[in-house]
């Protein structure tokens, strides 16, 4: 071993140490929001998570989850440690990696090395690296359980493995590198897809190594058989050969009579068989490149064969079994992820474009009676030719998409767009705000945390913000010294070593603006996506690393001692990740930090015994299928995800016991809900039932099929139909005065029955569930809503519910004209007060970025403002001054700002007599919202929806304080308020 490769490890693993160190002091030490909690509670079980899984990624958790020793509460951080370890041997590879090349533009041979040389390559490679360590993007994704940091680490090592493959003169030690980084593939497949998109750019690698005198043609079809080599992984190995596998089984089920899984058997044997056959076939006959490709194969299917703990673990029915991927059939449906929307690529409709026809496509299967039934068919929409058009970008008809695309690109309603149209909304949107922004803000500046934030220019720090915004944790301005330290490297590349610069351009793009074209984003989604392009940010750390050998060349004019140019130069290019570092440790800290967590328990403590809880998205259920799976808080509460509730296999589920929760009531069979039946319910009027129906009864004629309530649809089938937009439901009201649900001045409202409008609307399946399980329920279960879902998921029962906390309850009372639901003081004034968590929400010294100071927070201060409002109309203010005075404790303004919903409190205040406390908040909240304007004014961004928060705040503390007599204090934020409201009367509207 030389001197060089001696040192070369040693920093090596100094880079890995420093990441480690780093990640370790920053990791969150629970479950995070989003993904986080799904993926720890999987992999604590061993359970089945979105498709398409990470059956590899939940084994690795799983052991680290071991290392927790029985104390259920560090399960979560010992597994976000696996996203901390494999992130700092990211780091580790990503280090080797740079020295590789940079050795290369020395321009000498390692043996030949001076020690100025090694210092300068090794320098290359730790500032390059330290400058990833320290990236907005990549550092976010190395502190949380989610599996972006492991594919980091799979896409770092085949990429370091493919340069390392490069330098190998032995042919037989070469082709085992060859396989190693086909293994290395093979298991990557079971955490995350990424890092396949880099396979083209290898097999340039391999081009440039085997043809000496490459040229364009042969490059090209180089980069072409790559392609294909992806495109045969992706679709031919992962999806194609347990689809192929599928069809085997239903030959031989549906066919030859035989048992289940007979041909899935018969077609493991066929085609290992074939493998090894060609494997020793291609040994003995010497045909050296048939047998490393063979080998290729089955290596890269043993790291494929992680996949079969999902189907194993799927058959168990674990309480989390998305998609129910028990059968080969249902778990290619999971490897192509058919439950989520499918997105036009190269042609295809456009967001007003509407269906002409519906036909058939894929049949689904199902099992019967020992074979394989048809249940559905996945339609398959037909548009008319014009309807259709080339890259269609503007393709969602998500609500609220068509707004955002007539808002980005003029459009009228209705106006179909134009190519210009449709061009434009790429690179502004797609490339420019979903990529490019995250790229600066990676190696620019960022404005601040809040989602949709601008970058921050290298003169900004002469510019005036707000103090939202110049105090933000997330406001990073690096001075654009990464980007320009990564510039000069791709100059210096260019100039040395052209071949190596086409290699990483080509993963650049592949893992950055092409991904962006492949997933073709709707102009919104529901976070940041800039985890996703963490591989073209690689890419340009190592032009960073790369950018210290051009600055040390730029300076032999200046400098001639070679030593003393080599250290400025070292020096200078430390700067760089010193200053990322700096800048970003305060928003990148999530220590202490267990709010997520309380969150969720908030949620369940909302909940009386043995309740039915339905919620909506991500941030809503991941958090509490943390609570309940891993550390077995509330398992008796049943959670109900609404957007799950139309799947047949998530039905299955809530028809059986899990946990300490039976099975919810239902009236109507799996028949009744297997795939392809009442989907969709047609609101169609029926004369005789128009005043209303028994819900009940009307269940009972679905279940029927009953042809009273259908008719026929265009292709023949009959269909049930919504015959009135009311329903009631008979009570059994001597009943409910026994269980003692109802509060006392509430019970005189109760009847024989309730009734309700639902609205002229069309029903889907999952809103036919929750209308049984409330039905078939009969109050025995207490059933609650999340408080966090729209009013929209409430089916018209919102002057029915009750809010308790963090939840409504459903009970048989109506309180006319509780648009909102109505509050249960005495219930609800226990569960705030006594029942929830808020574990360093008072602490400034904790980081909170904007996915917990928005639905988190404002759920809590919503909670805190209907109780106190509540008290105070029923003459409590003694309670109602507690409540009060817990909201401004446990959630303070230097820790969690006030917020739109904080100037709800300044009127309340006033009436429990806290005076002080009402005009000090009020000042804080008028004072901020007034250079918040300001400021917008100023910059022109008037149109920014923070506008009408601000003059809501404003128009709230003056009518509050004058109400309250407080007309000095009154008169002077008016004058304030009116000035703001005549510069943005036109947009006061707006939100």
């Amino acid at each position: 071993m030389t001197r060089f490769e001696k040192w070369n490890n040693m920093a090596g693993w100094t880079a890995f140490a420093i990441a480690l160190v780093t990640y370790v002091m920053t990791v969150e030490p629970t479950a995070s929001f989003w993904d986080c909690g799904e993926f720890i509670a999987c992999a604590f079980k061993l359970q089945v998570p979105h498709p398409p899984g990470a059956p590899f990624f939940l084994l690795i958790g799983r052991i680290f989850s071991l290392l927790a020793f029985g104390d259920l509460t560090k399960v979560a951080y010992w597994i976000n440690m696996v996203s901390v370890l494999s992130s700092a041997f990211t780091i580790f590879f990503l280090f080797q990696t740079i020295t590789i090349l940079t050795a290369k533009l020395i321009g000498k041979k390692e043996a030949e090395f001076t020690l100025p040389d090694s210092v300068l390559v090794i320098a290359s490679g730790l500032i390059g690296s330290l400058a990833f360590t320290w990236s907005d993007s990549f550092w976010y994704s190395a502190s949380e359980a989610e599996v972006y940091g492991m594919s980091s680490f799979f896409t770092s090592m085949v990429i370091w493995a493919a340069f390392r493959w490069e330098q190998i003169s032995d042919p037989a030690t070469e082709n085992r590198w060859l396989i190693l980084i086909a293994y290395l593939v093979g298991i990557s497949i079971g955490v995350h897809l990424l890092n396949l998109v880099a396979i083209p750019a290898l097999a340039l690698i391999y081009y440039f190594k085997k043809y000496p005198q490459p040229g364009i043609f042969g490059g090209t079809m180089a980069f072409l058989a790559g392609l294909l080599v992806l495109a045969l992984i992706n679709s031919s190995i992962i999806p194609g050969l347990p689809e192929l596998a599928g069809k085997f089984e239903i030959f031989f089920v549906n066919s030859l009579g035989l048992p289940y899984r007979s041909g899935v058997i018969f077609f493991i044997i066929l085609f290992l068989g074939l493998l090894v056959w060609g494997i020793r076939y291609s040994h003995f006959q010497g045909k050296v490149l048939l047998n490393t490709a063979l080998l290729s194969l089955a290596f890269i299917l043993i790291g494929y064969g992680s996949y079969m703990v999902v189907l194993v673990r799927s058959e168990y029915n674990p309480p989390i079994n998305e998609n129910n991927p028990s059968d080969v059939l249902r778990f290619v449906s999971y490897l192509k992820r058919e439950q989520y929307e499918s997105r036009p690529l190269l042609y295809g409709p456009t967001f007003v474009s509407q269906p002409v026809s519906q036909k058939r496509g894929a049949p689904v299967y199902s099992r019967k009676d020992g074979k394989y039934v048809i249940s559905d068919y996945r339609p398959v929409y037909e548009y008319e030719p014009s309807a259709n058009m080339l890259l269609p970008r503007m393709y969602s008809a998500q609500p609220g998409h068509p707004e955002l695309y007539q808002q980005m690109t003029g459009l009228a309603p209705g106006q179909k767009p134009t190519m210009m149209h449709n061009l434009s909304f790429m690179f502004t949107h797609q490339f420019g705000h979903m990529y490019w922004r995250y790229f600066l803000w990676n190696f620019v500046g960022r404005e601040s945390d809040k989602e949709g934030a601008g970058t921050l220019e290298p003169w900004s720090f002469t510019r005036e913000f707000p103090s939202s915004i110049a105090g933000n944790r997330g406001h990073n301005n690096f001075y654009m010294l990464p980007f320009l330290l990564g510039i000069a490297g791709i100059t210096f590349m260019y100039a040395r070593s052209r071949r190596d610069l086409l290699v990483t351009t080509l993963i650049f793009v592949l893992t950055g603006v092409a991904l962006v074209f492949y997933l073709n984003s709707p102009p919104s989604e529901p976070r940041e996506r800039d985890y996703i392009y963490v591989g073209s940010f690689y890419v340009f750390c190592i032009w960073i690393g790369c950018g210290v050998i051009a600055v040390a060349e730029g300076l032999r004019k200046f400098i001639h001692p070679e030593n003393v140019r080599t250290v400025l130069a070292a020096a200078l290019g430390l700067s760089v990740p010193a200053i990322m570092v700096a800048k970003g440790w305060d928003n990148h800290n999530r220590s202490n930090r267990f709010h997520s967590v309380d969150f969720a328990r908030n949620i369940l403590n909302s909940c009386a015994p043995n309740a039915i809880l339905f919620t909506g998205g991500d941030n809503d259920t991941f958090p509490l299928w943390y609570v309940q799976e891993v550390e077995g808080f509330r398992t008796d509460v049943r959670v109900c995800v609404q957007t799950f509730l139309g799947a047949d296999w998530y039905i299955q589920q809530l028809m059986r016991k899990i946990n300490q929760s039976d099975a919810l009531p239902f009236s109507l069979s799996e028949d009744n809900y297997a795939s392809g039946k009442n989907d969709f319910i047609p609101f169609y009027e029926i004369p005789s039932v128009k005043s209303g129906i028994n819900l009940k009864e009307y269940l009972e004629l679905v279940r029927q099929e009953n042809k009273a309530i259908q008719v026929p649809l265009t292709s023949g089938d009959m269909t049930s139909v919504l015959p009135s937009s009311r329903f009631f439901l008979p009570v059994d009201s001597s009943q409910i005065r026994k269980m003692n649900i109802v509060k006392k001045d509430l019970v005189p409202l109760l009847s024989d029955s309730i009734s309700w409008d639902i609205g002229n609307r069309n029903l889907y399946k999952g809103d036919l569930v929750m209308l049984d399980i409330i039905a078939s329920n009969n109050w025995k279960r207490p059933v609650y809503f999340s408080s966090t879902m729209g009013a929209s998921s409430n089916l018209g029962l919102q002057e029915f519910m009750q809010l308790e906390g963090y939840a409504y309850r459903l009970l048989p009372v109506r309180v006319a004209g509780a648009a909102d639901g109505y509050v249960n003081a005495d219930v609800m004034y226990k569960n705030v007060m006594d029942n929830m968590y808020w574990r360093g929400m008072d602490n400034p010294e904790i980081y909170y970025d904007d996915t917990y100071l928005g639905a988190p927070v404002a759920t809590a201060r919503i909670a805190f403002l209907r109780l106190a409002q509540q008290l105070i109309a029923e003459s409590r203010l003694k309670e109602a001054r507690k409540v009060l005075n817990k909201a401004l404790t446990v959630m303070p303004d230097d820790t969690i700002p006030y917020d739109q919903f904080s100037a709800g409190f300044v009127g309340m205040l006033f009436d429990v007599g806290e005076n002080k406390k009402a005009l000090d908040s009020a000042g804080i909240m008028a004072l901020r919202a007034d250079e918040n304007l300001s400021w917008a004014k100023k910059n022109g961004r008037q149109r920014n929806r923070d506008v009408n928060v601000d003059l809501y705040v404003l128009q709230t503390v003056v009518q509050e304080s004058r109400k309250a007599g407080q007309n000095a204090f009154a008169d002077k934020y008016e004058a304030i308020f009116k000035n703001h409201l005549a510069a943005f009367g036109m947009y006061s509207g707006e939100n």
